[in-house]
């Protein structure tokens, strides 16, 4: 079915959502593949041992052994050979160990999916999703297919493994209209292969499977990508040929020459091979294999997989340094640096935290999940429990009685909670400082200076969300947040932070 007739299928209600039969599943499964992302072909003791064989420097060690059988050193082509099997060893051991330890983490990173099947939800594997299928998303999960979105309540994703971005977006429902799009930007109905859930739940329809999706799309193009020679393979490469001529044409004139003013051939031709012996240097394979084996065994102590020995060649090679800043210069999660009230700043991270900041803290937390995934949240969360521990800011024992989610229209969410106590319902909302402020009906003096606080903290970095508060006696909620009457509370600013000796490693 093509693709534009499953977008139009997406909207169907949700309490008609029954979702693929199981046995036209298993056909898809059949006939189209399993959901998987491609990957190099598994390498065996075979391939490795081939790849060793071809090398300069083992074919080196090998002619020197052969060359010492020739003159009679039995002894030192015994010991040559044993240098070989050395060699073949350590190559062998080191990346073995690697390819075991890769195909651990591929099973170990294939998601699990909750699809709709016969009108049940069912828990399968990752590899069985097929096209077509009714995904049920939610806080934590990862996605397992490129989907369009069929429902959804507050639904955040971080796609930072496509975009590179940390910043979690917000998921739509598809309106019908909208077409396929690159992952990225606020208010898409569409989620995308090995992107995190971490904020709300949803049904989203699966559009494309394997390497159809836009990973997939990425590991294809990789494959294509054909391994270069490193700079030390190939003046290895010229050494030995280099040595090779040089002790050739030794060995020729040494025989030519013996054999004409002595006329003992074999003599001449022993004496040859003795001389091209002493000149070819049989160590330097023996060398070369045991330091990059120590190598990428140093890098291993530092949790880094080397698939082949042969990359250590290139780290001590490297003159230009190319990174980019989402998880490598930073640590791709969201820290609570700042707070802002009435114009007034607080480190979020100091020791103390001032009474009159000790509020904006409570609604911030009483405005998340109680058991968090957003990275957001669980910054508010961690230094709420830590600033506002034995105050009366911080209420485990209140009940949630009702979520205003996020929406295209208004950019902030709200909690209704009920103290085991209080008579009056209390709402904590936050959001983006625009939303924030239309929700407090600020005049333009208040909205001007609340505005300014937000621009000085954008400019140093700072991802801003404005927090308010609110009562309310009715036991009946309303439909719309903004029949809340709402009083602004602060603002809160979050950073990805950078990496411990980041500066130092980069001059280094």
């Amino acid at each position: 079915m093509a693709q534009g007739n499953f977008l139009n299928a997406a909207v169907e209600p949700e309490s008609r959502m029954s979702g693929l039969a199981q046995k036209e599943a298993e056909e898809r499964l059949r006939d189209e593949g399993a959901n998987e992302l491609p990957s190099s072909k598994k390498r065996t003791i075979f391939d490795i041992i081939r790849d060793v064989m071809r090398e300069p420097m083992f074919l080196l060690l090998v002619a020197c052994g052969i060359i010492y059988l020739l003159v009679g050193e039995l002894s030192d082509a015994l010991m040559l050979s044993a240098f070989v099997v050395v060699v073949i060893g350590i190559t062998v051991y080191q990346e073995r160990k690697v390819e075991r330890a890769l195909e651990a983490l591929r099973d170990l990173s294939s998601p699990r999916a909750l699809v709709i099947r016969d009108g049940k939800q069912m828990r399968i594997s990752g590899r069985e999703v097929v096209r077509g299928d009714l995904l049920v998303l939610a806080e934590g999960d990862r996605v397992p297919a490129d989907a369009v979105v069929v429902s959804c309540s507050n639904l955040l994703i971080d796609e930072s493994l496509l975009t590179g971005e940390p910043v979690p977006v917000r998921k739509m429902e598809w309106d019908g209209k909208k077409e396929g799009c690159l992952p990225g930007g606020d208010d898409l109905p569409f989620v995308y292969s090995s992107t995190l859930i971490v904020q709300g739940h949803g049904i989203a329809r699966v559009l494309s499977t394997g390497m159809k999706t836009e990973i997939g799309k990425i590991g294809k193009s990789l494959q294509q990508i054909e391994p270069e020679e490193t700079a030390l393979s190939r003046e290895t490469g010229e050494l030995v040929k280099k040595f090779a001529a040089v002790g050739a044409l030794l060995c020729a004139v040494v025989v030519v020459a013996y054999g004409i003013t002595h006329a003992d051939w074999l003599g001449g031709f022993l004496a040859g091979l003795a001389l091209a012996m002493a000149v070819l240097p049989e160590e330097f394979p023996v060398v070369l294999t045991i330091f990059l084996a120590l190598g990428a065994w140093r890098m291993s102590r530092h949790n880094v997989l080397t698939r082949s020995m042969n990359a250590i060649q290139n780290l001590g090679a490297a003159t230009v340094l190319c990174v980019d800043k989402t998880g490598t210069l930073t640590l791709n999660s969201m820290r609570l640096a700042k707070l802002s009230v009435a114009g007034q700043h607080h480190l979020a991270d100091a020791k103390e935290m001032p009474e009159n900041f000790h509020q904006l803290m409570e609604y911030a937390v009483l405005a998340s999940q109680k058991d968090p995934f957003d990275p957001m949240e669980k910054a508010l969360k961690s230094v709420g429990r830590e600033k506002l521990a034995h105050t009366e800011h911080l209420h485990g024992d209140w009940e949630l009685m009702k979520e205003y989610s996020l929406s295209k229209k208004l950019l902030a969410l709200s909690h209704v909670w009920r103290s085991p106590s209080g008579k009056d319902l209390v709402i904590a909302s936050k959001g983006a400082p625009e939303a924030i402020v239309d929700l407090c009906h600020m005049g333009a003096k208040e909205k001007k200076a609340v505005m300014a606080d937000v621009l000085k903290l954008s400019n140093e970095g700072l991802r801003v969300l404005g927090v308010a508060r609110a009562t309310f006696k009715s036991s009946r909620l309303p439909s719309d947040q903004h029949d809340f009457d709402f009083e602004f509370v602060g603002l809160v600013g979050f950073e990805d932070p950078v990496r411990v000796n980041i500066s130092e490693s980069i001059a280094e």
